[in-house]
């Protein structure tokens, strides 16, 4: 991956890496310049007013002040932001690229659907995108009211149960981008957050590739102590990992936990609240009750033998 998937700039909305969040910069930059001078101008008609004497024209003030300019500035104004809003469209441009994204408490299920190459595969907590492709949103929540906002892109959606809520953005610039749930969901609400990775058509379109398909099985996965200890302390009940889990037909796959297919190529863990690195998945697997209260998978430290937590972990890395 190239340095755009590993730059990461802070969650700001003033950090443009859209199309769509680069006119909200604009916008905002013209509201507060805007009432920037007419603050000053009412501060300066206050000073002329306390050090003159005589009798002020109170209608023609009241009039032209407080009626006349008020309506040509908030004309202005609406014909301004209209101008500037990002268009909502009910069905996806032709190349659009289409990605669904279900809020859970407290993850993300992430689905692409490529109208170009008409592949489909279902990932979790990040998102990667090409530049310069307008991206469809289709936004809905499992559970309760979750908000899918990315600053540096622009744009926030409420995510209702039962509903299809839908926003395009264009990414216009390389980099790593965090993106966060914007409305409070219950106890692990801080820690629901993803990264979205926007890298060149090139390399988006190598990653979809490989993420379309099942799990690396090579001899040496498919021996690995990891995989065997995956299915005995039945992680595949919530976790799917395509290829793996899936073939074992006593197990119906609840779609419970992010799907684990490639899990060893995202950026961060548990909807980035941990570095993705072998000894945080340990962490993770172990501890998650003390890392995210609340979280529905319990710690693996009370079930899972330590043998077993460490096999797992080093399993799961190596899926990419």
């Amino acid at each position: 991956m190239s340095s755009g998937a590993t730059l990461s700039t802070p969650q700001s909305a003033f950090h443009a890496g859209g199309e769509q969040s680069a006119a909200f910069i604009e916008l905002t930059i013209v509201l507060v310049a805007g009432a920037t001078v007419i603050f000053a101008g009412v501060m300066l008609l206050l000073f002329l007013s306390l050090s003159r004497e005589g009798r002020a024209h109170t209608r023609l003030w009241l009039m032209g002040g407080g009626v006349l300019m008020p309506v040509v500035v908030l004309t202005a104004l609406f014909f301004y932001s209209e101008w500037k809003r990002p268009a909502w469209k009910p069905v996806p441009p032709p190349n659009a690229l289409v990605v669904s994204v279900t809020g859970h408490m407290w993850w993300w299920e992430v689905t692409y659907h490529d109208t170009q190459t008409g592949s489909r595969f279902v990932t979790a907590n990040e998102i990667r995108l090409p530049q310069g492709r307008p991206v469809y949103f289709a936004l809905a929540s499992e559970d309760v009211i979750h908000s899918f906002w990315v600053p540096a892109l622009g744009g926030k959606m409420d995510m209702v149960p039962g509903r299809i809520q839908h926003l395009l953005l264009t990414p216009a610039a390389l980099g790593r981008w965090r993106g966060q749930c914007a409305e409070f969901c219950g106890e692990q609400h801080a820690l629901m957050a993803l990264d979205v990775v926007v890298s060149s058509a090139e390399e988006f379109n190598a990653w979809a590739l490989t993420q379309a398909q099942p799990a690396m099985t090579t001899d040496l996965l498919l021996s690995h102590p990891g995989r065997s200890a995956f299915l005995q302390n039945r992680c595949n009940f919530c976790h799917a990992v395509r290829g793996i889990s899936d073939a074992d037909p006593g197990v119906a796959q609840s779609g419970l936990g992010p799907d684990l297919t490639h899990v060893g190529s995202r950026v961060s863990l548990a909807a980035a609240t941990l570095p993705n690195t072998p000894q945080n998945l340990r962490r993770w697997i172990e501890h998650t009750q003390d890392i995210k209260p609340g979280a529905r998978m319990p710690s693996g430290a009370d079930r899972v033998p330590s043998k077993d937590m460490e096999d797992i972990a080093e399993w799961l890395s190596q899926l990419k």
